[in-house]
């Protein structure tokens, strides 16, 4: 089912969100659905997203649900960087369709998680990769892009024409 996302100044997107406890995952494997629906939706209307984490469909439990390729389910995802290389990009977010916001992101980092049968998995990420994951990580946190800007002229409106995918 597409949910609604939270939007910027929704108070709830400030909650720290809880970890899955094992016996939960029967349960959130609807929210799992949930989350892949209100991500494809949002790919129709505006054309971009790769990830989708639970607090923005008002979920406060430690879960990202990511599709590039193949879908992939983060349940309790921990981050670490193996170095301090940071890069700077325009960061994007489903929570506020047509702002841009100038972060600096850890170029690499390293993601513990568990899948959907409580499985532990590591992956190294680089890049766009290790940046997406470090954005829906700190939704987890109550974090949001716009509290990471690198200072207060980090914030750029998308044209009109980028944000619907209608044309």
């Amino acid at each position: 089912m597409v949910r609604e996302i939270l939007l910027l100044g929704d108070p709830r997107l400030y909650q720290v969100s809880s970890p899955v406890e094992r016996e939960e995952i029967g349960i959130l494997k609807a929210v799992v659905q949930d989350l892949h629906d209100t991500l494809i939706d949002f790919r129709k209307k505006y054309g971009l997203g790769r990830a989708i984490a639970a607090p923005q469909i008002g979920v406060f439990k430690r879960l990202i649900y990511m599709q590039i390729n193949e879908p992939v389910v983060f349940v309790n995802p921990v981050l670490h960087f193996p170095d301090d290389e940071l890069m700077e990009v325009l960061d994007d977010c489903m929570s506020f369709p047509g702002l841009l916001v100038r972060v600096k992101r850890y170029k690499r980092c390293i993601i513990q998680f568990k899948d959907l049968d409580f499985r532990d998995h590591e992956l190294k990420l680089e890049g766009d990769l290790s940046e997406l994951l470090q954005h829906e990580y700190d939704h987890l946190d109550g974090i949001l892009a716009t509290m990471r800007a690198v200072d207060d002229k980090a914030l750029y409106f998308k044209s009109p024409k980028m944000l619907l995918n209608d044309e």
